[in-house]
């Protein structure tokens, strides 16, 4: 910019002459200061000021990212790219798998809307309610049905009927069980004496229950199965997830990472693929296993454990007054989750109960477990558990349908449930 004295006196000579102004390029005269210049020469002098920064930035910054790529070495380059390739495969992999479970969900309750009388507004009551499959409608009593989704007698009949016949429920040959229970899918424990127990692991489509007293390693089967169940079935899995219902508040993510890192996997991944619910009181309870009727076909779950069953019931329900209603609400949740078995014959349910002494037993063992016989009864395969030397533990099958009265020892290291 001129100036300003060189303006005020008409130019460098102060004289009034005319002079050329080199900033707007056109002559001065009369040592007149134009507006017109003074704005033009400050925009000038503004953009010359901001294009000569921004062209000093971008030369270091080039300048900097030169010298970064030059000092990178050819190795960690080609780790880098591995990585990368290996991040986005499993990505492609877990986005295939959902997707597969999501078009499974999606087809469940295309059936559902197809049934006669289902409109929209029905459609959205039964599977607000749980009711999202036909099989979950056709083995649910219609009074349930009814009481959770609110419609009305007639519809309810009518939906429940039109399952059975699509599903063609009723009698079939003994021959065609079996042909069933030939491939039916097995969880391994860990222990290959267990396993034995078990008949070679423990079955899908069935409650079992595992009670005795504390420190008997009851959660810790319970954990160890959250992370088995994850394993390929060529190695004692179900390549499923996990859901946790924990009452008495002792699942602890530390052990799943020690049995995890014991089978070498990683432990993100069995962490994130375990779905955990923290049951507060008895209802809160039972409410949770109505919920996860959705969870399970969205989520992949292939096991589901209550730690522990009878807990919340045993605290709310004092008193012989309150004995008739606690064993009628025991057997109802009991036989909701019995139910999740029949409509998802892949789904294995592990419940663990505590144990309660019998005064009047002077001789052998006085420990029985708690609920009485509307928990023993609900049961599909009950073991009893109990400590032996160090960190073994003894378990023994107490009642099965198929399976003969027998013992198994096996042990509890920091790895998880072995031999």
């Amino acid at each position: 910019m001129a100036k300003a004295s060189e303006m005020n006196n008409g130019g460098p000579s102060g004289n009034g002459e005319p002079y050329f102004c080199k900033e707007c390029k056109r002559n001065h005269t009369k040592g007149k200061i134009y507006k017109e210049h003074l704005k033009f020469a400050q925009f000038e002098t503004d953009k010359k000021e901001i294009e000569e920064e921004s062209e000093s930035n971008e030369k270091e910054l080039e300048s900097e990212v030169e010298e970064i790529f030059e000092g990178l070495e050819e190795e960690e380059d080609i780790t880098i790219e591995l990585d990368e390739m290996e991040e986005e495969l499993e990505l492609d992999s877990d986005s295939d798998s959902d997707e597969v479970i999501i078009n499974d969900a999606n087809a469940c309750v295309e059936a559902v809307k197809k049934l006669p009388g289902v409109g929209e507004a029905t459609l959205k009551k039964l599977i607000k309610a749980g009711f999202s499959s036909l099989e979950s409608i056709a083995y649910t009593p219609p009074k349930i049905i009814q009481n959770e989704s609110g419609l009305g007698d007639k519809t309810t009949a009518k939906l429940v009927k039109a399952s059975m016949s699509q599903l063609k429920i009723g009698f079939k040959s003994a021959e065609d069980v079996w042909a069933y229970r030939k491939n039916i899918s097995r969880i391994t424990t860990g222990s290959q004496e267990l396993d034995d127990l078990f008949g070679g692991g423990i079955e899908t489509g069935c409650v079992v229950e595992f009670f005795g007293e504390f420190r008997t390693g009851k959660t810790q089967i319970a954990h160890q199965l959250c992370v088995n169940v994850q394993l390929p079935e060529e190695d004692g899995g179900l390549n499923g997830n996990a859901l946790y219902i924990d009452t008495e508040g002792t699942f602890r993510p530390e052990r799943i990472i020690q049995m995890s890192e014991g089978l070498d996997l990683d432990h993100k991944k069995i962490l994130k693929n375990i779905i955990f619910g923290r049951a507060y009181n008895s209802d809160h309870q039972i409410l949770l296993t109505k919920e996860a009727t959705n969870l399970i076909k969205e989520k992949n779950i292939k096991l589901i454990i209550v730690d522990s069953l009878i807990g919340h019931f045993r605290s709310e329900y004092v008193g012989r007054g309150t004995l008739a209603v606690r064993q009628q609400t025991i057997n109802t949740h009991l036989h909701d989750l019995l139910r999740l078995t029949d409509i998802f014959p892949e789904l294995c349910v592990i419940v663990t109960n505590q144990v309660q002494s019998k005064p009047d037993v002077f001789y052998g063992n006085p420990t029985v477990a708690a609920g009485g016989n509307i928990v023993a009864h609900g049961s599909t395969i009950r073991v009893y558990l109990r400590k032996g030397k160090g960190e073994q533990r003894v378990a023994k099958m107490i009642d099965a349908p198929h399976l003969p009265e027998g013992e198994a020892v096996f042990s509890i290291t920091e790895n998880g449930i072995t031999d």
